[in-house]
């Protein structure tokens, strides 16, 4: 006879105690009263109800156990159990043939209705996650063997080195979100929703470098819409999947505005309350950081062209479509802001050195992925000194050390306090709005300059789209509003 298990053992004894305490939970039920237990109206329970228990402990427990001896079939089981146990509870609405108002007239405002809408919509997401993920795996096995095959065979002697490196990071990007959707969905589908919340943060650095890799290759296709689609999923799952997450949110908010009113009043609101860097590295103040670094950063660069570069030519070197603002700078800032925010009492040297390193390869990477994706080329320091590959070069390091020192040592203090004016009522309501237009902005941004590189690669519009952009932002536009850059599709390594 074969031996249990321990983790058989540790379910069986898991399942008799739970067996113990609904037997007692339910004489208690019996024996109990409806007025102590609040309830206005009583009814009996027939053989709908009770099969409702028990398609749902079938249910339950087909998965867990099919989720610790990872069997595909008790999993099936299990599902199979749970909508059962729908069904049921759905035919025993007081009419069978009245199931359906449950849906079209519910109390919205019951917490019961509330609870068991999103456990339904949990349910049917996680299942469609493992769905989807298990059907899909075979395609991207199937990609990955052909892609491999083609570098064997040397068929892809013609891509660059970057291109392959590119390529096989999609498929393994694609392969580990298809891994932990459905690692997701098993979380989801066993009701674990502190760990499906966790898990979620893993998905946001996936699918964010799953969009990376697809616009490198594809540009802004249709490819995207599944990224954006699912991250928006995902942050909607991750803000209501634990509600004890929640409760410690709601908590800590109320907790935050409480010493947020105190440090207002004490001068040092938007510090590290640790003490071990100088800001507070929140969605508040880093935000803030970007937008002012990106303004500041675009009238020091127009200067510096019209003083020093061409003297006495003005030159619009803004990044954005709309507005004054040059996000190299602002995301340069929030890297800085990052790595040396633990380094503001640090020796100048110290912030000089690493401001320069992180500023000249943040630059490289900023440069390379333009030409990679839409072959614009935004600067280019080719024959100066101690250049590499024209992206960045020793004075423009030299450069992000000097802005690395006087931002930790001069301007982080003096932007906390500017911040800080916003009125109390009004700065996440400001914040909220200003960061959503300046994402839209962001997007309009990157989808403009891909239909600006289409049109210049001979492709005519062929979507709504495509045709805005050639009617609102067409070549001439372009070329006046980032006066800067050039783009050359020929220098672009995407397929399409």
């Amino acid at each position: 006879m074969e031996k249990i298990s321990k983790q058989g053992k540790i379910v069986g004894v898991v399942g008799l105690v739970l067996f113990i305490a609904g037997i007692v939970g339910w004489q208690g039920i019996v024996h109990s009263p409806p007025s102590a237990l609040e309830l206005t109206e009583s009814a009996q329970w027939g053989l709908l109800v009770g099969m409702f228990f028990f398609f749902e402990a079938v249910g339950s427990g087909c998965l867990i156990v099919g989720a610790l001896k990872r069997h595909m079939g008790l999993l099936v089981v299990g599902v199979a159990g749970i909508i059962g146990a729908c069904v049921m509870v759905l035919m025993d609405l007081f009419h069978p043939a009245a199931a359906w108002r449950l849906f079209l007239a519910p109390n919205i405002g019951s917490p019961m209705f509330l609870d068991v809408l999103f456990s339904a919509l949990c349910i049917v997401f996680g299942v469609l996650l493992i769905v989807g993920s298990g059907v899909a795996l075979p395609g991207i096995g199937k990609a990955i063997y052909q892609a491999v095959t083609m570098f064997g065979s040397g068929a892809m002697s013609g891509e660059g080195v970057s291109t392959i490196v590119v390529t096989f990071l999609h498929l393994a990007v694609l392969v580990a979100l298809a891994a932990t959707f459905i690692v997701f969905g098993v979380r989801l589908l066993r009701n674990q929703r502190r760990w499906a919340a966790l898990l979620s943060y893993g998905l946001y650095v996936l699918l964010i470098l799953g969009g990376l890799c697809s616009i490198m290759l594809s540009g802004m296709s249709i490819d995207l819409v599944f990224y954006l689609v699912m991250l928006v999923l995902t942050i909607a799952l991750q803000s209501y999947l634990d509600p004890t997450l929640l409760e410690e949110r709601r908590a800590h908010r109320k907790a935050r505005e409480a010493e947020e009113h105190k440090e207002g009043e004490d001068g040092t609101l938007g510090r590290d309350p640790t003490g071990k860097g100088y800001i507070a590295l929140n969605f508040f103040n880093l935000f803030w950081i970007f937008v002012v670094a990106s303004v500041l950063g675009l009238i020091m660069e127009e200067i510096v062209h019209f003083l020093f570069v061409v003297p006495g030519q003005w030159q619009d070197r803004a990044g954005l479509l709309f507005g004054p603002f040059s996000p190299i700078y602002g995301f340069g800032a929030l890297l800085m802001t990052l790595a040396l925010n633990r380094f503001h009492n640090a020796p100048v040297p110290v912030v000089f050195l690493v401001s320069a390193v992180i500023g000249g390869a943040f630059e490289y990477f900023v440069s390379w992925f333009m030409e990679y994706a839409f072959g614009a080329v935004a600067w280019d320091y080719t024959g100066t000194f101690l250049n590499i590959n024209g992206r960045t070069n020793f004075m423009f390091m030299c450069m992000w050390g000097a802005l690395g020192v006087v931002w930790v040592k001069l301007a982080l203090p003096a932007l906390l306090h500017t911040v800080n004016l916003i009125p109390w009522r009004w700065r996440y309501s400001i914040t909220a709005v200003c960061a959503a237009l300046m994402i839209l902005n962001g997007v309009m941004t990157l989808v403009a300059l891909d239909c600006w590189y289409s049109r210049l690669a001979g492709a005519a519009p062929d979507n709504a789209l495509e045709q805005f952009c050639a009617e609102h932002f067409d070549n001439q536009w372009m070329e006046h509003r980032f006066e800067s850059m050039s783009i050359d599709p020929g220098a672009a390594h995407r397929s399409s």
